[in-house]
């Protein structure tokens, strides 16, 4: 057999080897450093045996491509060291994922203290140096094999795989766990890992199943790449919306009136109320949409009719279900058949259209109580929701003025950078999740692929993410910690007109069924703002910040000045308020910048007599002494811009 190596040059054999012999072969050095082994493209285990021609590339610790090797293998010895300090303990899965690995268990919770000593654990297994060594058995010997070890949930995997399945196992010096690999040739490959936090999780996902303890690590092949990798999780944690965005007093969650349900302060509520009056202004004036106010609540009816009674309802909260003397009900999902009567209220030519109708929409989704966090996943929201009613002729126009208007939005609000875009299609597999044959699918699908392509948009593919009566344009990002969630959709829609008998009048005087355009152009507020507060890690654009100005008296003879400053200011709609407290102004500085204030007016003896104020902030710190009028003249053009400084970029990006 001829083996051609990655440089080009070739190895010939007449018998079969597996690719560490090969590597062995080259090179003992080579062997030594050997994560993997990448054959005719795929990264396979390094007891691969090679009976054919093939190409081969044997990957070393340094390739990036080893990383998921030795973090498998990681995940491995985290498992060892769990069942030495905690026998009892079942084991479940334990996968290489983005940055790390994991490992579920049933378990009773683990402590920081628990995760210390299992790193613990791990460096004496490693120092142990076990080699690695991998075997197959029967389906009837594998199943015997871990019911002798009394790991239940090994077992169930066993029994759900293909009856044509090799079922492989691999012993790191007497811990055996079933496994398809790959792994490295001996636990020491593993050099640099740390045990990052636990958590709960369900086995397979399913909140109806066992209750497991999920342990989250990482690990790299050199020390200095895991601290790089710390320091990063270090900058996530402080970025996190979910501790941020309490600790700067924007949100919070209370026990009693439930999980995925926030309450905003004052403050958060402030910055919502400026994304939403800009929004609604923005949409009304300048894009041509008429506004709507619809119901939170519909009879059963309606989503019968929509399609979401078949396809959406466990996503849904049902009332009176079970109760003969009331009407079935429930608080809406969505916005679309809703917005739908509105158009329907009154009959529309074709010169009516495209028909623009937009919403700030409270909706409601029933979500597992595993999957909710912070702001990005609730089941209260309010989105910045619209449909349009068109022609098919102007589908593509159109189409592209959603993505347009979208991108104009997350530019001035300095987040186009962070995002990706995503064709969300159906799943061909699964045909019963949505309405429609084949061939509305590849059209649907076809069609925005060549609205994206026109507009030179970059984008992947993703099956089964679509909506069930039409594909997605779905704009991606990741928060701090690289989960990455929907912010702004736009959806084709071919099927609804039919359903609801929606039509316009042509220029022949025939009724015609419309196409249909679901989007946002912001995409939730709650996301959204859970967005800015990572981005920018709570220090906010000036124009959305809850408290624009902090006026700090040097003593309390200057309040009077203070307060006619902040009048001025007030009457001018910019946010401000005083610190009137008998504390040094240093302390009171150091204050504002800890509380991520834009500007600071210090005033005194001499900006009273002067009518003037010395301006600190915090892009640029000492900015120096303005007359009152500059001052207000300059934040209310910073403020009216939506203006990002330069310094505030930089900042924000360190």
């Amino acid at each position: 057999m001829k083996i051609t190596l990655k440089d080009g040059s070739f190895k010939e054999y007449s018998a079969p080897m597996s690719a560490f012999d090969i590597a062995k072969d080259i090179s003992e050095g080579l062997a030594r450093v050997a994560c993997a082994a990448e054959i005719n493209g795929e990264i396979k285990d390094l007891r691969t045996v090679i009976d054919s021609d093939v190409s081969l590339n044997i990957i070393t610790e340094k390739d990036e491509a080893a990383l998921p090797v030795i973090r498998h293998t990681a995940s491995h010895v985290m498992a060892e060291a769990v069942k030495r300090l905690f026998p009892d303990v079942k084991v479940t899965i334990g996968p290489s994922v983005a940055d790390g690995f994991y490992y579920d268990f049933l378990s009773e919770p683990f402590s920081r203290e628990d995760l210390d000593n299992i790193e613990a654990e791990m460096k004496k297994i490693i120092k142990e140096g076990h080699e690695i060594t991998r075997f197959t058995l029967p389906r009837a010997e594998a199943v015997k094999f871990m019911e002798d070890r009394n790991e239940p949930f090994k077992v169930e995997l066993i029994n759900d795989l293909p009856e044509d399945a090799e079922i492989s196992f691999y012993d790191q010096g007497g811990f055996v766990d079933l496994c398809a690999g790959p792994h490295l040739m001996s636990v020491k490959g593993v050099k640099a890992f740390k045990l990052i936090s636990s958590s709960m999780a369900y086995w397979r996902g399913d909140s109806n199943k066992a209750r497991l303890q999920r342990i989250y690590g990482t690990a790299y092949n050199k020390k200095e790449d895991l601290e790089a990798h710390l320091a990063r999780l270090e900058d996530a944690k402080m970025r996190d919306h979910n501790k941020l965005g309490r600790d700067m007093k924007l949100f919070t969650t209370v026990d009693v009136i439930g999980q995925g349900l926030p309450l905003f302060t004052p403050r958060g509520t402030k910055m919502i109320m400026k994304l939403q009056r800009w929004i609604e202004d923005l949409e009304d004036r300048e894009w041509g949409y008429v506004r709507t106010r619809t119901p939170l609540m519909a009879k059963s009816d309606l989503y019968k009719i929509s399609g979401h009674w078949d396809h959406y309802m466990d996503g849904m909260f049902v009332l009176n279900e079970g109760n003969d003397d009331k009407e079935v009900m429930a608080l809406r999902p969505m916005t679309c058949p809703f917005q739908y009567y509105v158009y329907m209220n009154e009959q529309h030519s074709y010169r009516d259209l495209p028909y623009r109708m937009a919403e700030t929409s409270t909706l409601f989704r029933n979500e597992d109580s595993g999957e909710m966090h912070g702001l990005t996943r609730v089941r209260q929201f309010t989105i910045t929701e619209a449909h349009i009613v068109l022609r098919p002729d102007q589908a593509e126009e159109e189409l592209t003025r959603c993505v347009e208007l979208a991108h104009f939005v997350m530019k001035t609000l300095g987040i186009d950078g962070d995002v990706t875009f995503r064709l969300s299609k159906w799943d061909p597999a699964n045909k019963a999740k949505y309405e429609g044959d084949e061939e509305y699918w590849n059209s649907t699908q076809q069609y925005l692929r060549n609205v994206m392509d026109k507009n030179g948009i970059k984008y992947t593919e993703a099956d089964g993410e679509a909506a069930f009566y039409g594909p997605k344009i779905d704009i991606q990002a990741k928060n701090v910690y690289g989960k990455e969630d929907t912010m702004v959709t736009i959806q084709l829609d071919c099927q609804a007109a039919e359903k609801f008998g929606m039509y316009y009048i042509d220029e022949n005087g025939a009724k015609v069924r419309p196409w249909i355009i679901h989007r946002t152009s912001m995409g939730c507020y709650e996301r959204t703002l859970a967005w800015l507060i990572e981005h920018y890690a709570g220090k906010f654009p000036t124009w959305l910040c809850p408290e624009q100005v902090r006026i700090l008296p040097i003593s309390e003879k200057y309040e009077a000045y203070a307060e006619k400053v902040r009048k001025a200011l007030f009457d001018k709609y910019v946010d401000v308020m005083v610190d009137n407290r008998s504390e040094k102004i240093g302390f009171k500085i150091r204050e504002a910048r800890m509380d991520r204030i834009p500007y600071m007016l210090v005033v005194g003896a001499d900006e009273e007599a002067n009518g003037t104020v010395s301006v600190r902030s915090r892009f640029a710190g000492d900015e120096g002494v303005k007359s009152l009028d500059d001052f207000i003249a300059q934040i209310r053009e910073e403020i009216d811009s939506k203006t990002i400084r330069e310094e505030q970029v930089q900042a924000e990006q360190k």
